[in-house]
């Protein structure tokens, strides 16, 4: 379990707690520098009911209950916003662009959260659910640079955008014979045995809470029931950007895009990617974003191991 220092500095598991002073996000639980100890008096166990299918245990802040295990700077809604929107308009990044560099780091998170052989079904199958907004996009995305990895998405697209930008991602899905199911089965059972993972994009960052109470409901009630893991992007989906989980689904794996959002404090999933090495230098410094390491030349990086 990583954390962040009261110096801004990511580190990793207890002993980086007792190095680097860290503290939660109620400040209520700090190292006391100095004095060689760490205050456990404010924290608890808690149990996530589903990781792969079985529970497991994690610390959390009696105060708050926020997991402190954010590498980096956690954005608000408003600052993910105007990190986008720089990212537009002074370094003319297109959306076009954006989408698929978003995109292909999803699939690429998916592949070493899920790698072929370890995968429990002989097909290996996913599940691509996506909404009408640009986080559906990039899970069109996604699916799409999945096949390329010699995965066997299908996508759930049921409110197509008429925007000519996501027609012509779903056309590319299309041309590349990646399946489009006509209805999500309301029977969880018949999708646990027919996938191996679920891609969640049905709300992002950009979606308002309350539209996981619309259109998106049916989708979202299918999918809290599901055993299979279930891999969110950015957002997970029915989750506050800010305030995190308001009855939404509980994921095994979290892609964050750019930056991990404020939400991402309360994610209790098995792994945590963060997808923003193309985030230009002068971008970071400016929203103070405190990037992860990126080894190599990944595109993402995992911010807490497999559990």
């Amino acid at each position: 379990m990583g954390c962040v220092g009261r110096d801004g500095r990511g580190t990793e598991g207890l002993w980086g707690l007792r190095e680097a002073g860290g503290l939660c996000v109620c400040g209520v639980n700090q190292h006391l520098r100095g004095m060689g100890q760490w205050d456990l008096s404010g924290w608890m166990e808690m149990e996530s009911a589903r990781s792969m299918g079985s529970a497991r245990m994690t610390m959390a802040c009696h105060t708050c209950g926020v997991l402190p295990d954010i590498q980096g700077v956690a954005v608000s809604k408003a600052e993910a916003e105007a990190i986008e929107k720089e990212l537009l308009e002074d370094y003319r990044f297109g959306r076009q662009q954006l989408i698929e560099i978003w995109g292909h780091a999803c699939a690429v998170a998916v592949t070493k959260a899920f790698p072929l052989p370890s995968l429990p079904r002989k097909q290996p199958t996913v599940l691509v659910v996506c909404g009408p907004a640009q986080n559906g996009a990039i899970g069109l995305v996604c699916a799409r640079h999945l096949r390329i990895f010699d995965y066997e998405p299908t996508i759930f697209y049921p409110k197509r955008s008429l925007d000519p930008l996501y027609r012509d991602f779903t056309t590319q899905c299309e041309k590349m014979d990646i399946p489009f199911l006509s209805y999500l089965p309301t029977e969880v059972q018949l999708i646990n045995d027919a996938y191996n993972a679920v891609v969640d994009a049905v709300l992002g960052a950009e979606a308002e809470l309350g539209e996981g109470r619309g259109p998106c409901a049916g989708i979202l009630a299918t999918l809290k029931h599901v055993r299979i893991p279930i891999v969110s992007l950015d957002v997970p989906s029915g989750w506050d950007v800010e305030a995190g989980s308001s009855g939404g689904i509980s994921p095994d794996v979290l892609v964050s895009l750019m930056a991990p959002k404020q939400c991402a404090r309360r994610f209790l999933g098995r792994q945590h990617f963060v997808a923003g090495r193309f985030v230009p230098y002068d971008v970071q410094k400016k929203f103070e974003l405190n990037p992860p390491e990126y080894p190599g030349t990944e595109c993402v990086v995992a911010l807490s191991a497999p559990q």
